[in-house]
C-alpha cells in the first residue's frame, strides 16, 4: 500500500470514529511525516522506524507532542494494518504543567483591551461560560436560553450534550447582538467561525492589554474554573461545568440537578 493509499484510508478512519477535526489534521501529518522519513511502504514500517523519527525529529519536542505523535501511530496501523510498530517504543511521561490563571482585574483589563464589540462579547462568553474554543465556535443561537441564562453544548468532547451558564448581564448584550445582525450562529451567519479566528482575538487583547501573561482561549476556561473554586462552588459542579468525563467525575455528575447548575452564580456577575 503506497503512501497516499495508506492516508486515504487513515482519514476514513478517522471520520468513521467521529474524531475531531483537530485530530484529523494532527494524525494525518504525523503518520505522512513518519512514512516520508523512514522511505517505507507502509506496511514495513517498524518499532525501529518509529525510534529513528522520535530521534531525528521530535527529539526537542514536548512529552505531550511525543504522546501524540505516538497516538497517532497507533491509530493508524492498528486501524489499517492490524500491527503497532509503537509498542516497543517507551512513551515519556506526559509533563503536568500549572495552568495559566488571569486575576479578576486581568480578566477587567482583557475585555477592555477588545478591539471590537464582537471581540468583547466573545471573550465575555469564553469566561462566563468555561467553554472549550472549539465548543464555543459551534454555538448556534438557538442553544441558548436566554431567559434562563444557560446554555448546550452540543456533542462536545466524548460526544456529550452538556449545559453550560452565561453572566446574567452577557446575556442581554449577546441576545440583542444576535438579535441586531441575524445571526444563525452566535457570532457569525452562515458558517461558524474558526477557532483560529478566536484565538487571535484573545491573543490581540492580550497584547494590548499589557497582562505580563501568555492568554490564550483556555487561560479564560482555567480563569472561570479557578474563580468559581474561589468563591466556594462545590468541585463537583465546576467539574460538571466544564466537561470534563471520566468514570469518577460521570458518577459525581449524575447527582447534579440543573436546578443546581442554574443556581451557580457566574463569575463574571461579580466583576
Amino acid at each position: 500500500m503506497n503512501k497516499e493509499e495508506f492516508l486515504k484510508k487513515l482519514e476514513t478512519e478517522i471520520k468513521i470514529s467521529k474524531l475531531s477535526p483537530y485530530t484529523l489534521r494532527n494524525y494525518l501529518d504525523f503518520n505522512k511525516q513518519l512514512l516520508e522519513h523512514s522511505n517505507k511502504q507502509s506496511s514495513l514500517v517498524d518499532s525501529q522506524d518509529v525510534k529513528n523519527f522520535l530521534a531525528d525529529k521530535m527529539n526537542d519536542k514536548s512529552s505531550s507532542s511525543v504522546i501524540l505523535f505516538l497516538s497517532s501511530i497507533k491509530f493508524a496501523y492498528t486501524n489499517i494494518l492490524g500491527k503497532d510498530p509503537t509498542i516497543n517504543v517507551k512513551r515519556p511521561k506526559n509533563q503536568k504543567k500549572l495552568p495559566i490563571v488571569l486575576t479578576k482585574e486581568e480578566v477587567i483589563k482583557l475585555f477592555d483591551a477588545a478591539l471590537t464589540k464582537k471581540s468583547r462579547l466573545i471573550l465575555e462568553l469564553l469566561y462566563s461560560s468555561g467553554l472549550r474554543v472549539s465548543e464555543i465556535v459551534k454555538l448556534k443561537s438557538s442553544d441558548i436560553d436566554f431567559n434562563e441564562n444557560i446554555g448546550w453544548v452540543r456533542e462536545g468532547k466524548g460526544k456529550k450534550d452538556r449545559m453550560f451558564i452565561i453572566s446574567k448581564k452577557l446575556s442581554k448584550r449577546l441576545q440583542h447582538f444576535i438579535k441586531k445582525n441575524n445571526l444563525d450562529y452566535l457570532f457569525s451567519k452562515n458558517k461558524p467561525l474558526t477557532t483560529r479566528n478566536i484565538q487571535k482575538i484573545v491573543q490581540k487583547a492580550c497584547l494590548k492589554s499589557g497582562i505580563n501573561k501568555e492568554a490564550h482561549p483556555h487561560t479564560l476556561r482555567h480563569s472561570f474554573a479557578t474563580h468559581l473554586l474561589d468563591a466556594g462552588v462545590d468541585i463537583r459542579k465546576i467539574q460538571f461545568l466544564l466537561g470534563h468525563s471520566s468514570i469518577a467525575t460521570t458518577q459525581i455528575y449524575t447527582h447534579i440537578s440543573q436546578e443546581q447548575v442554574k443556581s451557580i452564580k457566574n463569575p463574571l456577575d461579580d466583576l
